[in-house]
């Protein structure tokens, strides 16, 4: 089983790391692939950059020229998931959706730590658009930029914990989601912190993708994810 990670960002090291925690999840047998887009913003903090990564994930996947059987878009609350359903036949899974719907099997309630407060509207909508927002608790930011989680990886630590253990005081969360795919690694320390489960969206991910091929599902092609018309696209990367 060959799955393709896509990272929203251009950040190749972000892309590594993303795809070694992924590699530290997949069953025996599972090939991980890596892909950065060619593409985009550093890092993605905002709609602008967000809608802009959506087309760079799409180009990265579609540019890819051998076999896959899975695509994970490592973005949180970001979008373009729909658009790769459109066109691809196998499983899509986006760790926004991957980490909440595994909270839900830990808890009453989950919160999500993210980056800035800017994203946290992002991350809102798409929860809501998944139907997935009922049962969120809050959603809350950690003040630090995404390039920080590696460049201030102990200030990044220190922030996020107190925004979990918040969450689980104020909001009664009860299980906790890293909101952001440069957060791996960080699940043990915030564990260990707020004394809740902590879910990270790539790990949550990749047993979901595993799970969906062993399955032998792929994406319904019935309606909404319909492969596009064909139809001519001026100057569209794609």
């Amino acid at each position: 089983m060959r799955i393709l990670i896509v990272n929203v960002n251009t950040t190749v090291s972000m892309t590594e790391g993303i795809a070694a925690q992924a590699r530290k999840f997949a069953a025996p047998g599972t090939e991980i692939v890596g892909l950065t887009p060619r593409f985009g913003a550093e890092s993605v903090e905002g709609n602008f950059e967000s809608y802009l990564c959506a087309v760079g994930v799409m180009d990265a996947v579609m540019r890819y020229d051998q076999p896959f059987d899975a695509v994970i878009q490592a973005g949180y609350g970001e979008h373009g998931r729909e658009g790769l359903q459109e066109l691809l036949d196998v499983p899509v899974v986006d760790i926004t959706e991957a980490a909440a719907s595994t909270a839900m099997f830990l808890g009453h309630k989950y919160s999500v730590v993210t980056t800035l407060d800017r994203t946290v509207p992002l991350i809102e909508d798409r929860l809501k658009l998944a139907g997935l927002d009922a049962r969120c608790a809050s959603v809350r930011a950690s003040g630090m930029a995404v390039l920080e989680l590696e460049t201030q990886p102990g200030r990044a630590v220190e922030s996020i914990v107190a925004q979990a253990e918040a969450a689980v005081r104020d909001d009664h969360a009860e299980v906790i989601c890293l909101g952001c795919g440069g957060m791996v690694e960080l699940e043990a320390t915030v564990r260990e912190r707020t004394g809740v489960p902590v879910v990270d969206g790539v790990a949550a991910a990749v047993t979901i993708a595993e799970s969906l091929v062993r399955l032998g599902l792929r994406t319904s092609k019935v309606r909404t994810y319909a492969p596009p018309r064909p139809k001519r696209i001026t100057g569209f990367p794609l």
